[in-house]
This record gives structure tokens, sequence and C-alpha cells, in this order.
């Protein structure tokens, strides 16, 4: 797959607990930073978590180095969705979501991002690499996977915890 093509990654787990509670965790966008290897935490520039929100979000990467982004918060619909894009929300260089489904059993919750439109840090990489560009995409979404299984069976493990 090629960054042009928009590659996504998707997580997905139950949870047990009161959609509420899974909200609540789901927008604190901090929650993710105690799970992913990577997301370092952020901070809200704008009153969020809300449509048109922003925030400043850290990351770190072994390869990568440190960075920092602002994020837009692009879809928000209470206890349902909740969604943001990195640099820039109309073309963004990263799209990250969460959704919520009352199911039986408990809630479903997913987390998801895609990559661009827009350059990203991994386009240094494709550029001074082109011909390797699917392995450079195909590795950077296994560590994606990673960070939101990860990400999404922390915040079942608190959401269950607290119910």
């Amino acid at each position: 797959m090629k960054y042009a093509d928009g590659p996504t990654a998707e997580a997905e787990v139950l949870i047990d607990a009161p959609l509420e509670t899974v909200w609540k965790h789901a927008t604190d966008i901090n929650v993710p930073a105690r799970f992913s290897g990577e997301f370092q935490g952020a901070e809200w520039i704008d009153d969020g978590p809300a449509l048109g929100a922003r925030f400043k979000g850290r990351n770190e990467h072994t390869a990568l180095g440190s960075w920092e982004t602002t994020a837009w918060v692009t879809r928000y619909e209470p206890l349902r969705e909740f969604a943001w894009s990195v640099s820039d929300p109309d073309e963004p260089s990263a799209t990250w979501w969460f959704t919520l489904e009352e199911v039986e059993g408990g809630v479903r919750l997913r987390q998801g991002a895609r990559m661009g439109p827009a350059p990203s840090g991994l386009t240094i990489a494709i550029r001074s690499m082109p011909d390797k560009e699917e392995r450079i995409v195909a590795r950077r979404l296994e560590e994606w996977t990673r960070n939101l299984q990860a990400t999404v069976e922390g915040i079942k493990q608190l959401a269950e915890t607290r119910a």
C-alpha cells in the first residue's frame, strides 16, 4: 500500500461498562498516553473536547525522534464518535478516531487512524527510499495497530475496573 492510498489501521474491543464511562475515557486526550509506546500526552489549546477544539500532542519514537503536533477535533458526536485531524483539519497528515457502539454485552470501542493525505514525518523516509515505500507504510501501520490495540485494551481495563 502507498501513502497516497490513505492507509488505515484499526483496533477494537468489547467493554463491559456503561457507555458514559467508556466515552469519558475515549474523550480524555491523555488516556492514550498511558498505553501507547509513542504518544506522550496532550494539552487542550481550546476548551475541549468539542467540535473544532484544538490540542497540542507530544510524541516520541526511537527512529523518528520527538515532535509536537496540533490537532483539531473534526467529529464530535457525544457517546458515539470522537475524531481529530493532525496539522490541518482540511488537509491532515493523519486522522485519528474513536467510535462507540452499544451492543449486547457492553460497548464496542474502536480506535482507528488514517495516514495523510498531507505529508507527515513518514514522508521523509518514503522520499529518501521510494523503492521501499510499501514496506515503510506497512511497518508504520503495524506500529499504529499495536498502539491502537494497547489503547483500547487499556480503556477496557479502566472502564471495567471502575464500572
